[in-house]
């Protein structure tokens, strides 16, 4: 992560500030009254700290949050050290809040979601809390954490707590002034839910609860996008031998939720199926390649936020886009192709590796962000066919047996001289070659047989003429068997 990323974190989507957090807190370096610790421990330990305040000061929060991290197993519950750890937290959840899903399929990055990195900040304010409960920084800190966790009643009550330690404490005054904005007029009176039902991942209500055997209970979703860096349990870091297709709900604990809130489990549940079930027309995307109707092939899937999306995908129709960056223009190309999952297969380090086959082309209306991958509208296309009786579709179909009957000579050709990989890839192809009834997805297969670069499949996903894609495959092929591209 560069230095010049700062900017990027002042203000997220939702236009909340950061407030306080503009620099850690130095070590002292004097060891006077710690006679339990040796001196070269202490030296150790102010290194730690040193080396974490500098790469904070220089917007590398993850590094900071490991240097942190280790002088807190040196020296557990020192405040400054939970201090410092917590404003890492704090910004290196922002940062991410505000990176676009561009910023990541150019420079992907690993580890925890902003909502997990918040929550952690959480549990670290509110140690400081209890350990100085005098100190306005911990006030501070847990109501920038309940901020980032859109936990805005419970943010406003710690500032007024913290505004009696200090009334002109200027971070605990902007914050007022940003909850006021967001909240408007709501009323304050109403009584908040015991959080004794809540996800201690992303604070709401839980929604189809699975309790650990380490005896913590976590949405599923929550749990599982948690498990994607380590399978341990987020709040006591017990190794987890479970997995999202062996692992059973907690069905007393769910029914108790829906008997005893079922509004706000309606809600729960509707915002589920939405991420899920996103409609006929909205697909979500895997940006990497272009693929053509009639092709299949394997993908291995080890992006926390691709990881996501398949497994919503899996819980949906299966479904799901497959696009690739425009060269010429940097950003999503206008035509993608829809594949749907044949195999998901979980792998123990959280990985997926997937099967799938590509089905229909489409046309990409509009896209945009959600939780890291994007989600596109999309209108579907079809070739420009002649009615059915005409001549031209007479010469149509002709021309597609011609063409059929020319592609399994070519196989049997190329499948003689072929080598062992490139054989198995015309015997897989050849398993999937449509009827000559259906000219159009025969069009692509043929294109299909011979490797075609990026640029090319984008120009035949967008041709909308089966006559001429028939033709291209044709010569494709006979360039290819006169041994211009046969390997």
């Amino acid at each position: 992560m560069s230095g010049d990323a700062s900017a990027s974190v002042s203000v997220s989507s939702s236009g909340f500030c950061l407030e306080g957090l503009d620099d850690v807190q130095d070590y002292p370096w004097a060891n006077e009254g710690e006679p339990s610790m040796s001196w070269d421990r202490y030296s150790h330990l102010y290194d730690i700290v040193q080396t974490g305040n500098k790469a904070y000061r220089e917007n590398r929060w993850d590094e900071a949050i490991n240097c942190y991290t280790r002088a807190n197993n040196t020296r557990p519950n020192d405040p400054i050290i939970l201090s410092n750890r917590c404003a890492s937290y704090l910004r290196f959840s922002q940062f991410l809040k505000s990176r676009t899903a561009s910023d990541s399929e150019y420079r992907p990055l690993s580890g925890l979601d902003p909502t997990t990195l918040a929550g952690l900040a959480l549990k670290d304010a509110e140690k400081v809390m209890h350990l100085q409960n005098n100190s306005v920084n911990s006030y501070i800190l847990k109501a920038n954490s309940l901020i980032l966790l859109e936990k805005n009643e419970l943010a406003q009550d710690v500032i007024r707590s913290g505004l009696q330690v200090n009334p002109l404490s200027n971070p605990l005054l902007n914050l007022e002034k940003s909850i006021k904005a967001t909240l408007g007029t709501r009323s304050h009176g109403i009584p908040q839910r015991s959080d004794d039902f809540d996800c201690t991942l992303c604070l709401k209500l839980l929604y189809e609860p699975i309790t650990t055997p380490c005896g913590h209970s976590f949405c599923r979703a929550c749990l599982f996008q948690s498990m994607d860096r380590y399978n341990r349990c987020p709040l006591c870091r017990t190794v987890l031998f479970i997995s999202p297709r062996t692992c059973a709900i907690s069905v007393t604990l769910n029914n108790i939720i829906e008997k005893n809130f079922p509004e706000e489990y309606a809600e729960r549940k509707a915002e589920n199926d939405s991420l899920i079930n996103l409609g006929v027309d909205l697909l979500p995307l895997f940006v990497m390649d272009v693929i053509l109707p009639c092709e299949k092939l394997a993908l291995n899937i080890f992006e926390p936020r691709y990881r996501l999306m398949v497994r919503r995908i899996m819980e949906g129709n299966r479904r799901m886009g497959m696009a690739v960056v425009d060269p010429t223009t940097g950003s999503i190309a206008d035509y993608a192709c829809e594949v749907e999952i044949i195999e998901c297969e979980p792998l123990p380090d959280g990985r997926f590796y997937l099967e799938v086959e590509s089905r229909r082309r489409c046309r990409i209306v509009q896209y945009w962000d959600q939780d890291g991958y994007r989600v596109a509208e999309v209108e579907w296309i079809q070739d420009i066919c002649p009615a059915e009786g005409t001549r031209e579709r007479h010469e149509l179909l002709e021309m597609a047996n011609k063409a059929a009957a020319f592609a399994q000579q070519w196989l049997r050709n190329a499948q003689e001289v072929a080598g062992d990989r490139r054989r198995a890839e015309l015997f897989k192809a050849e398993g999937l070659m449509p009827s000559p009834q259906d000219p159009e997805r025969l069009s692509f297969w043929l294109t299909t047989l011979t490797s075609r670069r990026p640029t090319e499949k984008l120009d035949l996903l967008q041709i909308r003429d089966t006559h001429e894609r028939i033709r291209r495959g044709l010569l494709y092929m006979k360039a290819e068997e006169q041994g211009c591209r046969l390997q």
